[in-house]
């Protein structure tokens, strides 16, 4: 087994403190930019528009990130504390929620610059949206939280902050399973630009993303006492939804080729 006993904080300077999951978090904006630069620059689009999707980005990742967690996993306490939804410092993003943050947040910028295609938008998109799941879910490991139950793997990571329970782990799963699809989704971009189908990249990051996400929640620990009195957990329940929208995409709609 690993022993896993790493201080979440980098270092503390005064009041201020860098934590690897503000890093790493950081990271995916600043490496997500620079891949969305090659993108915009291969197909000669605006770097003013962007400059511009990057903070419907931000908006949409971080406030639908923070309003999913505080309503899926713990609706009654934000409820009765809202002003706690505001402190992001002290912890609590849902994936699911960034997830439905971004989509509102690509149509609105569509809504303003009305000559993009949002299926165009997305199937770009989701390529940094796959990697910055792999650097969130790094964090989550800096953090020992998001960790999954007890085995007895020789793999098994103990998290000393947490217990002295061997257990899965499960972000570093889910991280390699985002990068993966990262590297896939890439590299269809690159070598079928001009042959793809609109909505072929969103539908595929769909189905890998959170398909993957099901079956790994089956190793996780429940986020929420609620969670144990269901016959799946918020995870599974939230991902079924994205991974028939993602088949549905690739079998049902009739899709255009993109014209550069």
């Amino acid at each position: 087994m690993i022993i896993w006993d790493v201080n979440p904080d980098i270092v503390s300077i005064g009041p201020i403190t860098i934590r690897w999951y503000g890093l790493l978090f950081a990271l995916s904006f600043i490496i997500g930019y620079q891949i969305m630069m090659y993108v915009f620059q291969r197909e000669k689009r605006s770097e003013d528009d962007l400059n511009d999707l990057v903070w419907y980005m931000v908006l949409g990742t971080v406030i639908g990130a923070r309003l999913g967690h505080c309503l899926f996993y713990s609706p009654q306490y934000y409820l009765n504390n809202p002003l706690e939804i505001l402190m992001v410092w002290k912890g609590g993003l849902a994936s699911h929620g960034a997830a439905i943050g971004i989509l509102l947040s690509l149509y609105l910028f569509i809504k303003k610059k009305k000559y993009y295609s949002y299926l165009w938008l997305l199937d770009r998109i989701v390529i940094t949206v796959a990697l910055g799941g792999f650097f969130i879910r790094m964090g989550n490991l800096f953090n020992s939280e998001i960790f999954g139950k007890e085995t007895d793997l020789p793999w098994a990571f103990v998290f000393v902050s947490v217990d002295n329970i061997p257990r899965h782990p499960t972000q570093i799963y889910e991280a390699l399973a985002y990068l993966t699809t990262f590297l896939i989704l890439f590299i269809i971009y690159n070598k079928k630009l001009t042959t793809l189908k609109e909505g072929f990249l969103f539908g595929w990051f769909l189905i890998l993303v959170f398909g993957f996400r099901f079956f790994v929640e089956f190793l996780k620990e429940n986020q929420s006492l609620f969670e144990n009195n269901l016959p799946l957990n918020m995870g599974q329940l939230l991902s079924i939804p994205f991974v028939f929208i993602g088949l549905w995409i690739l079998l049902k709609k009739e899709k255009k080729e993109i014209k550069l």
